[in-house]
């Protein structure tokens, strides 16, 4: 088993259970350096004074919060300790919500909450319970010297914990403006519900991948041999004005709506997954 990230407690009225926070998410990605071109030698970024130009040493470094434009205060280690919450090593749930309820702009990280030695039977208990009574848990828990908001849920076999933003994070979604749906006619909802209904699949995460991060592997690993990728690019559709949206929906479906696809596979949905979307609402 991975390295826990954070071992602590899952605690929930006055039950306690010992418990190990791994993370449930991983980063393909491929990662870069900047090198000199020239000879191919890793470049080395120096911290360097706006106002003399010269180098600084990481002994000479403080903290500042730019209060104005320009304008600073410094924050020195006390301050942040004498901010910081007491380092408790407890996710507390507060309380238990309904799944529907919550706005899926709240979810952030998740991360396996995995049972220590001694804490098997409570942690199944406590997973029954949630399950059964199709709520989650919101919690508080302190990772890394920061206050962090998390769900807790179940999912399949595990308790799943899952960083949540604040509510002040959110973005008031008033302040854009959206179209109204009196500008909608009938023949053309009728024909875009029909099109959603032609793409309708079962959830099967395992057919959606990352196919530029596929793509700029094969070039790495062929510059790698010193050969060339062989890689036919996609032919991207000419953008063109929408001057009757009922034909750009008959072309749709009169293509099948999409291109064939393999048939899904049946996947068990997660319990958030599975929930009504609301609306959202910051």
């Amino acid at each position: 088993m991975a390295r826990a990230l954070w071992k602590g407690s899952l605690t929930f009225g006055l039950v306690n259970i010992p418990i190990e926070l791994h993370t449930a998410v991983r980063d393909h990605r491929p990662r870069f350096r900047m090198l000199h071109a020239k000879d191919k030698s890793p470049v080395r970024f120096e911290r360097v004074c706006i106002k003399d130009g010269h180098p600084v040493a990481w002994e000479d470094l403080v903290k500042g919060f730019e209060y104005e434009k320009g304008r600073f205060v410094i924050v020195t280690k006390e301050d942040f300790q004498a901010a910081a919450l007491e380092k408790t090593r407890t996710v507390d749930i507060l309380d238990f919500v309904n799944a529907e309820e919550i706005d899926d702009r709240f979810f952030e990280t998740p991360y396996y909450l995995v049972p220590a030695k001694g804490g098997e039977r409570a942690y199944a208990l406590l997973r029954a319970a949630i399950r059964d009574s199709g709520r989650i848990g919101i919690a508080k828990f302190i990772l890394r010297d920061s206050q962090h908001l998390a769900a807790v849920e179940v999912i399949q076999d595990a308790i799943v914990l899952t960083v949540m933003r604040f509510a002040d994070e959110l973005v008031d979604v008033n302040q854009f403006e959206f179209p109204a749906d009196s500008s909608i006619r009938k023949p053309e909802l009728e024909m875009a519900k029909t099109l959603v209904n032609s793409l309708a699949a079962e959830w099967d995460p395992s057919k959606y991948t990352d196919q530029y991060r596929e793509n700029l592997m094969r070039v790495i690993q062929a510059k790698v041999k010193g050969k060339k990728a062989d890689i036919e690019p996609e032919e991207e559709p000419r953008q063109a004005e929408v001057v009757d949206l009922m034909e750009r929906l008959r072309r749709s479906l009169a293509q099948g709506g999409r291109a064939a696809k393999p048939r899904a596979a049946k996947a068990r949905r997660p319990a958030r997954a599975a929930k009504k979307r609301t609306k959202h609402a910051a």
